[in-house]
């Protein structure tokens, strides 16, 4: 039974396996300053001049920004969001009024047509404002229906679909299950043909579905009747457009969370509902990879999101920490607390750099933002964590009280303690930080993959073997030297601060000796590699502070050359580049010098009840 069942695990894996990179997008038809840093290369071309928006886009960005903060003063209340769970719907009227929900709509099917930038920017400003309310739009926009068929929708589709979500209508995403999280292989939910052909029955259940108790669309994914793809049968997931006015599409159960309380998600039901045929958005088979296409883009609103909440945070505890007195003194006089503020202020600073860097690169479409979208995903929301957590410790029981007990009791009703329960679920959603890290990783390792994989192969025969050895030869035989002997990459033709130089040579430096260990990892693991998950995670996060570091110094680099006589741009990128060099040099050490398999050993111990012991004297958890 034992054998049966790893005989059965492997062959899951596999699946799993096979189905993720064949969903993949498997070429860059564009250059990508991630990917060339992973091989060792830093093109500062793709990253300076840093962008800026032009006076009319920003202009276009100004005026709705103005009418968004009016009515979200006007309409809502995000502590009254936050203990009724509910958004007013007089807020959902004024927020469609506004077009609001067709941000990323062209105009030319009656939405705003917005840029990646404007539509970011709104994001970032509701964000600071209520999360609830950020989730109901981004949910709908940058995951939902809206953007699938912005990308891959028949002409059909979007007059059918684009001027509803014009007059408001919200839409959802349901991919997760209760049994399936970041793998579709064991996806449940299926949608099998019906007699005539012309529709599909889909039975199945979503879990954790955003705007899905309350949207009028919802891009689901479903299993379809498998296919032979190279002699062997292979899973296919669709897309389908299904209308809650659909029978046997059910709401069984709203969720609730530690925050975002005011968001409507939930388990649906899908019982034999009848989809029409032309409701798959791209083709039979596509699904997976129109998702992991879609959070290309879908993914940006976060680093946006989290960035507005992050400054609120900023703003608030910088001025508690100038007027707040202890021992004498305003406590960001207190050395420990003013390392603390200095550190929110340079990261934030780093965060802006990198939201807006990469909604410029997804606006500009000459450069392959798979990478630097999850880069962006994964460091901002890392980062946004540790600014709200460091917050709270500043403000104290401060932090820690609801705004409401505070108003209650005469003081400023600052509500940190709903930001902290609001802001906990961005590492987890949208592709967890762990998740994001395999991915990263998986990118970054394609040039090897592309140039090593098929010799380990078993379906690549002796002499395809060879003749893959000796073009991998010739590669390596230039590439890897270079690796070792270069000369440092910096920008041609550009000013560069001194205080800044230094850390764009050690960026120069630590991307070459990326490159190098990242290989050295794939030649010395190989096929295993997948299972050095810690590994991976090193050398992504080398690679994530990296990209950070540049953007750093490349908005740093812009301000001063715009105002020469402010440093403080300069001074902020300094510092966090000081701090995210000791980061890199620490996860170097890290990849040869740690205790990775004796406390992956001693997890194991635990699980096994080794250590059960320790968990004496408790009431158990029921």
């Amino acid at each position: 039974m034992e054998i049966h069942d790893q005989v059965k695990a492997t062959g899951d894996k596999l699946k799993a396996l096979e189905l993720a990179e064949s969903s993949r997008e498997s070429e860059w038809k564009f250059p990508s300053f991630a990917a060339e840093l992973f091989k060792g290369k830093l093109r500062w071309d793709l990253i300076m001049p840093y962008p800026e928006q032009s006076a009319e886009e920003k202009k276009i960005g100004d005026d709705l920004l103005a009418k968004v903060e009016k009515v979200l003063k006007a309409h809502i209340n995000p502590d009254l969001v936050d203990r009724t769970g509910e958004l007013p719907t007089e807020a959902f009227k004024a927020m469609a009024d506004l077009g609001l929900f067709a941000m990323k709509i062209p105009k030319s099917y009656g939405g705003l047509g917005l840029s990646q930038v404007n539509y970011s920017r709104v994001c970032h400003l509701v964000a600071s404002y209520c999360a609830s309310t950020s989730v109901w739009l981004s949910a709908h926009q940058s995951i939902g229906v809206p953007q699938p068929l912005l990308l891959f929708g028949t002409e059909e589709q979007k007059k059918k679909y684009f001027p509803m979500f014009v007059k408001g209508a919200i839409s959802a995403f349901a991919l997760t299950e209760p049994e399936v999280g970041s793998d579709p292989a064991k996806m449940k939910t299926r949608a099998v043909p019906s007699a005539d052909g012309q529709h599909f029955i889909i039975n199945g259940e979503k879990l954790w579905c955003t705007n899905g108790p309350a949207a009028d669309v919802m891009v689901v994914m479903a299993l379809t009747p498998p296919k032979i793809v190279h002699g062997r049968e292979r899973q296919q997931v669709t897309a389908f457009i299904v209308e809650k006015t659909m029978p046997g599409v059910e709401t069984v159960h709203r969720c609730r969370f530690m925050g975002l309380n005011g968001i409507q998600n939930g388990l649906l039901r899908f019982k034999d509902v009848k989809v029409p045929r032309e409701n798959i958005i791209w083709g039979e088979g596509k699904g997976l990879k129109l998702a992991l296409t879609t959070l290309n883009t879908g993914r940006l609103t976060m680093p946006a999101a989290v960035l507005g909440a992050s400054k609120w945070c900023l703003k608030a505890v910088r001025q508690w920490a100038a007027s707040r007195e202890q021992w004498g003194s305003v406590i960001g006089k207190h050395e420990a607390v003013a390392a603390k503020i200095s550190t929110m202020t340079a990261t934030v600073f780093a965060m802006d750099a990198v939201a807006w860097q990469a909604c410029a690169m997804a606006d500009a479409h000459k450069t392959d933002i798979r990478l630097e979208a999850a880069m962006a995903k994964l460091c901002c929301t890392e980062a946004s964590w540790r600014i709200v957590d460091g917050s709270i410790q500043i403000r104290g029981g401060r932090g820690y009280e609801t705004a409401a007990s505070l108003r209650a009791r005469g003081e400023k009703g600052l509500p940190f303690e709903r930001i902290m329960r609001d802001m906990r679920i961005n590492t987890i959603i949208e592709g967890t930080s762990q998740i994001m890290r395999l991915f990263i990783a998986r990118e970054a390792m394609d040039m090897h993959f592309s140039n090593l994989m098929p010799m380990m192969s078993s379906k690549t025969s002796l002499l395809q073997k060879l003749g893959a050895a000796l073009k991998a030869f010739c590669f390596y035989a230039l590439w890897y030297p270079r690796q070792y002997f270069y000369r440092v990459s910096m920008p041609a033709g550009v000013s560069i601060p001194a205080a800044l130089k230094k850390h764009m040579k050690f960026a120069s430096h630590s991307g070459h000796q990326l490159a190098r260990e990242l290989f050295h990892a794939m030649m010395m693991y190989q096929q295993k590699l997948e299972h050095r998950q810690l590994l991976m995670s090193r050398l992504v996060n080398i690679g994530t502070d990296l990209f950070a570091m540049a953007s750093a110094c490349s908005s740093a680099v812009s301000k001063v050359q715009k105002n020469p006589a402010d440093k403080s741009a300069v001074e902020l990128a300094d510092l966090f580049c000081r701090q995210a060099s000791s980061r890199i040099r620490k996860q170097f050490h890290g990849l040869h010098s740690n205790n990775d398999r004796f406390t992956y050993d001693l997890a194991q111990k635990a699980l096994d009840g080794r250590y059960a012991w320790l968990e004496a004297g408790i009431i158990d958890p029921e």
